[in-house]
């Protein structure tokens, strides 16, 4: 091993050491292994750009009052895209009228927490749901 390989894993290291003292352990494997990213076969879709900037993309599949099928894209940090991921998980299976209740607060704590300054992410991730099925039952009538 080089001494640049050898900096760049000291560094990787460091980095990590942060991100642990920052993130649940949730958070972390959420941002690094997210479920249901990408785009699917879908009925009801969202697009929003939150107050810092980062954009969420959400597609639903909804089958007779129940979203089948949930997944997302993000151009977000890593808090965003575990709360995207979280998110979508936890939604699968739902009935749309549970999936309208689910709040910003709910999907924190399902992820262990989220520091200060990244409350915002799980907002624009429930904001993108709602939006999708405010679309959806729009399309409907």
């Amino acid at each position: 091993m080089d001494e640049f390989d050898k900096w760049a894993r000291e560094m990787e290291q460091k980095i990590m050491e942060e991100v642990e003292k920052t993130y649940s352990p949730i958070v972390i494997k959420e941002w690094l292994n997210p479920s249901n990213i990408g785009k699917i076969e879908f009925n009801a879709h969202a697009i929003i750009t939150g107050t810092c900037g980062d954009t969420m993309e959400m597609y639903l599949n909804i089958e007779d009052g129940i979203i089948k099928d949930a997944s997302f894209l993000t151009d977000g940090c890593g808090a965003t895209i575990a709360c995207g991921s979280m998110l979508t998980k936890l939604i699968k299976g739902s009935s749309v009228e549970e999936a309208k209740n689910l709040d910003s607060d709910f999907l924190i704590k399902k992820l262990g927490g989220l520091p200060e300054e990244n409350i915002h992410c799980a907002t624009l991730a429930t904001l993108t749901l709602k939006k999708a099925i405010e679309n959806f039952e729009e399309n409907e009538r």
